[in-house]
């Protein structure tokens, strides 16, 4: 593959992973304001919502589902600027995704990144509202966290599925 049909895979692939990320931002962060501002999630929660999913408000000063929990008053800024830090390795990492896969996997956890580093920001802890504890799921978790998950099993499938080079 010549030099500039390799940068235009590398541009659009790098389009891609920061544009899902904005995508996923953007959906997380409205869904939380939309709960909490308008739908007053607070104040009815739980609330039925799919099935054996509700949306049950809870505010996650840890790390993943709640694990190394920061209750110190400079938690969140301590786990916000790791967040940050791995945020910008995932942009640097999005600059050289060669495939579309890896593309999309690295734009969704930067997105879920980027989403919950704001919920840190703005309200000093992540805001969650899915409920699956009837489908025998502990956590509750949010769309940030979602995504980050799918991008994080799309990550490891493409280590399966990818053909090794022998150096």
């Amino acid at each position: 593959m010549g030099r500039c049909a390799r940068m235009t895979v590398l541009t659009r692939n790098t389009l891609i992973a920061f544009g899902l990320a904005a995508a996923v931002v953007t959906l997380d962060q409205a869904a939380k304001t939309w709960l909490l501002t308008t739908f007053h999630l607070a104040a009815v929660s739980p609330a039925p919502f799919l099935g054996p999913i509700r949306l049950n408000l809870s505010f996650n000063n840890g790390v993943s589902f709640g694990f190394l929990r920061g209750d110190q008053p400079w938690a969140p800024y301590a786990l916000a600027a790791f967040a940050f830090a791995v945020t910008l390795a995932l942009a640097v990492w999005a600059t050289r995704a060669q495939r579309l896969f890896s593309a999309v996997a690295i734009g969704l956890i930067m997105g879920g990144a980027v989403g919950n580093l704001l919920d840190r920001l703005l309200r000093g802890a992540v805001v969650d509202f899915i409920d699956a504890s009837a489908l025998y799921f502990p956590w509750v978790f949010n769309l940030a966290d979602s995504a980050i998950s799918v991008g994080v099993a799309l990550l490891l499938l493409e280590s399966f599925i990818t053909p090794k080079t022998v150096a």
